[in-house]
């Protein structure tokens, strides 16, 4: 028959590598048998060898019309959709035939390879995607960011970068459950995955900063903690996390500061330190009194209360320290004067005591106990100038004078070592020199620390 004539051409044609022959003679043949599959087929294949793929892809739609249930159909669909690099398409005419024909092994290895393409085909759309919506993100346009990295999730899901890319647009626009959500996908993805520990760490950090942007009580920190904990474990040199941790823990132990303070419990507390104070069980008192500070760190009578504990068992730079913090919180108030003047009445810096309880008095001009401090410290002043100290209190007070930087400074001026050699030598030139403020000054200061004794 005629059209058995011209495929038979066509087919010494495409054997010969003569593909443009071989569709003439094709061609012809489907004019005389249109309904001939075989024919379609062949066609297409040549047409394919021509790489025209347009056609190809024609003539193996047609092929598969004519015979549905013909194996070699789908392989020439498939091969049509490669050639135009539609390779999501190529697969489903690869398995499409092998539905037909499970052990045809051409259409196996289509399918492996096409599916090879279209995931390659996908990842690089899906880094397209990506950078659109880094760009977006640049730009502040978080919605299109989204919309951007979504689309990359969906082509290429083998790639955590793109959800925890979302997770951080969902950070900034403060959608913190979501960017938690995604948090834990990623994570559980890149584990699966094998992903680089340094990613899932950015992503467990990411996390925890979303939990502590969360806040709102103390509470609120322990699943932040445990995320920064978790991506120190993954890789524990991250020092974003590591940092991170460590604020959270400390806004962790200010919330919980802040909800254990009760101003009521803390007076409560600082009567039961009273009452330890009176029976003289001072360390008890301390104990009670510290407990009221915990549970009200503004109030200066727990302060003062225990600073006068530590004066009575003589810690005295702990009752200094609570006293100055007493004055910070109220400087009105007469105890905290009283207390630090009582450390400074101890060490025997007299002038320094006087000008504390003097400053107290200004604030509490009535007060009997910053009174008779001052009344204390002017007789101590006044028994070392009427030379009534004896040789070991006078050692000891020019020793602790020694100890001021003022004075080791004052007695490094030679102007000043000039003066006191004059008391000594030349009394009228001294008492010249006496008559400039800053020099009195300096004199008294010596004066009072007995370093310089008149006579």
């Amino acid at each position: 028959m005629a059209d058995d004539a011209a495929k038979a051409q066509g087919n010494a044609a495409f054997s010969s590598r003569d593909f443009t022959s071989a569709v003439i003679h094709y061609t012809s043949a489907i004019a005389l048998s249109p309904t001939n599959h075989i024919l379609f087929s062949n066609r297409s294949a040549a047409y394919a060898s021509l790489r025209n793929y347009a056609d190809a892809l024609s003539d193996a739609i047609k092929t598969v019309e004519l015979k549905p249930d013909w194996a070699k159909g789908y392989s020439r669909l498939g091969a049509a959709h490669w050639g135009l690099k539609q390779f999501q398409e190529a697969a489903a005419a690869y398995t499409k035939g092998l539905e037909i024909d499970p052990s045809n092994e051409a259409l196996r290895t289509g399918l492996v390879d096409a599916q090879a393409m279209k995931k390659q085909e996908m990842k690089q759309r899906a880094k397209t995607a990506n950078k659109f919506g880094t760009a977006a993100f640049k730009k502040k346009d978080f919605e299109a960011a989204i919309q951007h990295y979504s689309t990359a999730m969906e082509m290429d899901d083998d790639d955590i970068a793109y959800i925890t890319n979302r997770a951080a647009v969902y950070l900034q626009m403060e959608k913190y459950n979501e960017c938690i959500e995604d948090c834990d996908k990623a994570v559980e993805k890149g584990i699966e995955l094998g992903s680089d520990d340094k990613m899932i760490a950015r992503v467990l950090t990411r996390k925890g900063t979303a939990f502590v942007k969360m806040a709102k009580c103390s509470k609120d920190y322990e699943p932040a903690i445990e995320a920064y904990r978790r991506a120190l474990k993954v890789h524990c040199t991250n020092a974003e996390a590591f940092n991170k941790l460590k604020e959270a823990e400390r806004a962790k132990q200010v919330w919980e500061r802040r909800e254990f303070i009760d101003p009521k419990i803390g007076d409560e507390e600082r009567e039961k330190g009273d009452e330890f104070f009176e029976k003289k069980k001072y360390a008890d008192a301390i104990k009670q009194y510290t407990e009221a500070i915990k549970r009200n760190p503004e109030d200066p009578k727990a302060y003062s209360n225990r600073a006068a504990c530590y004066n009575k068992l003589g810690a005295i730079s702990n009752g200094l320290e609570d006293a100055e913090k007493c004055i910070e919180l109220d400087p009105k108030f007469s105890g905290g004067y009283i207390r630090k003047a009582e450390v400074e009445f101890y060490l025997k810096e007299y002038d320094n005591a006087m000008n504390t309880y003097v400053e107290g008095l200004n604030h509490d001009p009535n007060n009997q106990e910053l009174r008779h401090g001052v009344t204390s410290c002017i007789q101590e002043i006044n028994k070392a100038s009427r030379g009534g100290l004896t040789p070991a209190e006078l050692k000891e007070r020019q020793a602790k004078g020694m100890e001021d930087p003022e004075i080791r400074n004052i007695l490094t001026d030679p102007v000043i070592r000039q003066v006191m050699s004059d008391l000594e030598e030349n009394p009228s030139a001294a008492q010249t020199q006496m008559k400039n403020p800053v020099i009195q000054s300096k004199i008294q200061k010596l004066i009072s620390a007995e370093i310089v004794q008149m006579k």
